[in-house]
């Protein structure tokens, strides 16, 4: 008979862990249960219990690995550094009272907000190359989102730079691990897993929204060619980045008003619509007809802005699947009519038209 003590056994979702990633499946399953213990929107938890429950792990571990969870949407941080605070302070997506803000540590002296145009120096990248074996290219391939959610938060910080390299480190480790499980192409009928779904809804992303950003997402990487292994984790951060600058861009008029004759769509729709790998030129060649149709109806609208956007996904979406009919794609398979469905939607409707 062992002489160990009886230990509470680790319990987590394998489909979710494939998701979002065994360390960060193992950490939200511990987070969830004690955050039902304590009841209530927000959990406050010391390090001293995290470390009892997951000894293999150090408090930088825990930190890396909450933080990863915050950036994929899943929970929400009210705290600062755990080493230095030594709690954590959080709660599940969707559960904080909403009128809770995230607290951060005060600014150092000389801190400031990212610019919108940072970029890493030559020497940084030189740096992650030379010391991590990290290609320049991966790097900069991570600038967008780096910009976008540090941005989004408004935080100002006094070492981007540093910053930007923990980030891109985090990444490239995520990006080794997914070489050594075994990639494979995208499928034509790809469709995200329920645990992708419940994430992108629980962080307040319309659900037709998500499903409309299907078509765009698997045509963008079936034209490239490229094998994965986390075409889900890939899709979360797809739709979170179109997500968050569709919600921060778009103006919405307070009066609905019928298409001015010389209407043109602002800068923030090409920008949302290249962060869905959606051809500017393309949405420029609808332009003429998107006008000519609705000055022709005549029925006002609030955003004529979220409705040409709504209008250059679909046609997008209708392309793709043309692609998808011509490649031979069966039409009676169940994902492939679930796919079809998804080129159908009007997410804009109700959202932001009141229609």
């Amino acid at each position: 008979m062992s002489s160990l003590p009886p230990e509470r056994s680790l319990v987590f979702s394998p489909s979710l862990a494939a998701t979002i990633g065994l360390s960060e499946a193992i950490l939200l399953q511990l987070l969830a249960d004690l955050a039902a213990l304590q009841g209530g929107p927000v959990t406050d938890l010391r390090t001293s219990q995290l470390q009892h429950n997951l000894p293999f792990w150090s408090v930088a571990d825990l930190e890396r690995i909450a933080h990863s969870l915050r950036d994929k949407g899943v929970i929400s941080l009210y705290s600062g550094s755990l080493a230095r605070e030594g709690r954590l302070r959080f709660s599940l997506a969707g559960a904080a009272d909403a009128r809770l803000p995230a607290t951060a540590p005060a600014p150092a002296p000389g801190a400031h907000r990212l610019a919108p145009d940072w970029q890493p120096d030559d020497d940084l990248l030189q740096l992650l190359q030379f010391n991590h074996g990290i290609p320049t290219a991966f790097a900069l391939d991570q600038l967008e989102d780096f910009r976008l959610y540090w941005r989004s938060r408004d935080e100002a910080h006094h070492a981007w730079p540093s910053r930007f390299r923990s980030h891109v480190i985090r990444r490239w480790r995520e990006h080794q691990q997914q070489q050594a499980r075994g990639t494979a192409p995208i499928e034509a009928a790809w469709l995200p897993s329920e645990d992708a779904m419940e994430i992108l809804l629980r962080a307040g992303i319309s659900r037709a929204f998500i499903e409309d950003a299907v078509p765009e997402f698997v045509l963008y990487w079936r034209e490239r060619g490229e094998a994965g292994s986390t075409w889900n984790s890939r899709f979360i951060a797809h739709v979170r980045r179109q997500w968050a600058r569709y919600r921060h861009s778009l103006h919405h008029d307070d009066e609905p008003r019928p298409l001015p004759p010389d209407w043109q769509p602002s800068e923030d729709v090409f920008d949302i619509l290249r962060l869905a790998n959606i051809d500017a030129d393309f949405a420029r060649e609808q332009l003429a007809e998107f006008s000519l149709f609705w000055r022709d109806v005549g029925t006002p609208q609030r955003s004529w802005n979220s409705k040409f956007l709504q209008h250059i996904k679909y046609q997008w979406a209708h392309r793709h699947h043309m692609r998808l009919h011509h490649a031979g794609t069966d039409p009676t398979d169940q994902r492939s009519t679930a796919f079809q469905r998804l080129t159908d939607r009007s997410w804009a409707a109700g959202i932001v038209d009141g229609v």
